[in-house]
């Protein structure tokens, strides 16, 4: 039997990655967080991109495509991200990254880039795969599609305590203003906005517990 491809979208911090992990973990299929795919190449554009004026230049970038390899390489039971042969699953989580992964990750050459990658990695099924555009772009024709959004408060605190655990200096402010900067940057941007698919189940967990939630998904997916 044919292992179901399941799109899971939704707002910064609703725990998309997390929960995907242990679903697939719980379904065995194979977790692929397209997030980390574009916090890659932010973080490849900060160390070998950036301008005489300090900012990344895109066109740079841009050229440099066929110098980047992204893969997930397992490591005990997750997929960690690898970048041209590096560890980086720590580094992509910085402050510099996320103040900068909106504006690579709405450019049109980044994400053609990544599209086929994408979707060659679902194309056999039992993949469950989490981003912003993945029930509208990358898997429109998925088997299930879920939206989870949560209020910004309760975002933020997950977010700060997710830096900390990491040892990432931050302070609850600066992470707050950070998460609306990017809401409204996702939401707007020209290039496969953050949007609910049609046909998304929509779940806010802002009081539901990170088991609460994949619960109330796992229950979804017992129709498969």
């Amino acid at each position: 039997m044919r292992k179901p491809v399941i799109a899971i979208d939704g707002y910064s911090s609703t725990g998309k990655s997390s929960i995907s992990k242990i679903i697939a973990q719980k379904l065995g299929l194979v977790h692929l967080d397209t997030g980390a795919l574009y916090r890659g190449i932010t973080y490849f554009a900060l160390n070998h991109c950036i301008g005489e004026d300090g900012q990344i230049n895109l066109s740079d970038l841009f050229s440099r495509f066929k110098e980047i390899q992204l893969e997930f390489k397992p490591i005990d039971t997750e997929l960690v991200m690898f970048l041209n042969g590096q560890d980086v699953a720590k580094e992509i989580r910085s402050n510099e990254v996320n103040e900068n992964v909106s504006l690579i990750a709405r450019q049109k050459e980044v994400r053609d880039f990544l599209l086929d990658a994408q979707r060659k990695m679902a194309e056999k099924g039992g993949v469950i795969m989490d981003g912003r555009d993945i029930g509208t772009v990358i898997l429109p024709n998925a088997d299930f599609k879920f939206f989870l959004t949560a209020s910004v408060e309760e975002r933020t605190k997950r977010r700060y305590l997710e830096l900390k655990g990491l040892g990432i200096k931050t302070d609850e402010n600066t992470v707050r203003e950070n998460l609306i900067s990017r809401d409204k940057t996702d939401s707007e941007r020209e290039v496969a906005p953050l949007k609910k698919a049609d046909d998304a189940i929509v779940i806010d967990n802002s009081l539901f517990t990170k088991q609460e939630t994949i619960d109330l998904i796992l229950s979804y997916l017992k129709t498969f």
